[in-house]
Formats: structure tokens, C-alpha cells, sequence
């Protein structure tokens, strides 16, 4: 609801992965965004950009393929079973507490959490919420780097982040490569 209000007296629509995008509002009466304005304006490039460079198998040219592959994407399940836990939860899939877990196993397990400053779908301020309410050990926290960019969701689809993100991910590597040692 919030792109939808945000600039609705100007008729626009705000972008959920990346608020420095706007584009008409399609239905003015409508009571939430009916589309992502970035998404409109950047998938397209990514669409020709995977169709230029994917290899063309020689199967899935027809309809029936399609439908082949639709059918079995419906045994697809998000169902995920924490750790300790006995059952599997059906719901929205969260990996935060096997990510406590990993770090507990293996305490000289380093994570690096990036994020932009425009995006509405996993809020910049989320990630660093999220990790600081781990249950882990507070020496742990030192395990876990965060890096923000001037971006949205995709922090690549911005020339300057994506070098910086680059620069950092290196970086992280190089730091944190055990096999090198």
C-alpha cells in the first residue's frame, strides 16, 4: 500500500524493489500497486541478456513441453524443516535459525550481508534487525559484516554499487578463504 500512496497525488506508482522508480498508476482506485515500476523498466534487459547467452536445449520447443515442465513445478515445496524441530513448517520459508546453528557449529563461519537503501521488498534495515536478534553469542556478532549501497533490491542494476559490491564481495573472499591459508 505504501508505493501506491506515496506519490498518488502525482499519479504515480512507487517502485517496491527500488523506490528511485516511479511509473503511472494503473488503477487510481485501486487500494495497492498493480505493478513494480522497476520491474517494468529493468526485466526486459534481463530477459534478452538470458535469452542472447542461455544455451538453446534441443528439448522444450513446444507447448507440451511447457506443459511438461509446469507440471512438475507443482510437487515444488517451500515446506523446510528447522533445526530441532520435528516437522517441517508449510509457511513463509525462514533460514535464520539454521544460520544460528552454522555459526554455532562452526564459530569461524563469517557472513556478509548486503543490502540497498531504496528497496521496499527486504528493507536495508531488516538485514542488520534481522541478524542482530540471532541466537547466537554476542562474540558471534563479530562473525557478521553488513554493506549498504546507494541501490534497491538488485544492488548490481546500479553501475556504482555493483562495483562496490563487487569491491566488498572480493574482498570478503580473499578475507575469509580458509584454503588459501
Amino acid at each position: 500500500m505504501f508505493e501506491k500512496k506515496l506519490q498518488e497525488d502525482q499519479g504515480l506508482t512507487t517502485g517496491r524493489l527500488d523506490t528511485r522508480f516511479a511509473g503511472p498508476d494503473i488503477d487510481p482506485l485501486s487500494k495497492e500497486a498493480d505493478y513494480d515500476p522497476q520491474s517494468a523498466g529493468l526485466s526486459s534487459a534481463y530477459v534478452s541478456a538470458f535469452n542472447r547467452l542461455r544455451p538453446r536445449p534441443a528439448r522444450l520447443r513446444g507447448r507440451q513441453d511447457l506443459q511438461a515442465v509446469r507440471r512438475r513445478r507443482k510437487f515444488w515445496s517451500f515446506e523446510h524443516q528447522q533445526p530441532n524441530q520435528p516437522n517441517g513448517f508449510p509457511g513463509v520459508l525462514n533460514v535464520m535459525p539454521d544460520l544460528a546453528v552454522a555459526l554455532k557449529v562452526n564459530p569461524q563461519l563469517k557472513v556478509m550481508v548486503t543490502g540497498g537503501y531504496y528497496d521496499l521488498a527486504t528493507p536495508y534495515y531488516e538485514g542488520w534487525y534481522e541478524m542482530h536478534h540471532l541466537p547466537i553469542p554476542a562474540s558471534l556478532q563479530a562473525n557478521i559484516e553488513y554493506h549498504y549501497y546507494p541501490s534497491g533490491h538488485m544492488v548490481y542494476a546500479n553501475e556504482g554499487s555493483l562495483k562496490a559490491l563487487h569491491d566488498h564481495t572480493a574482498d570478503f573472499i580473499r578475507r575469509t578463504d580458509n584454503l588459501t591459508r
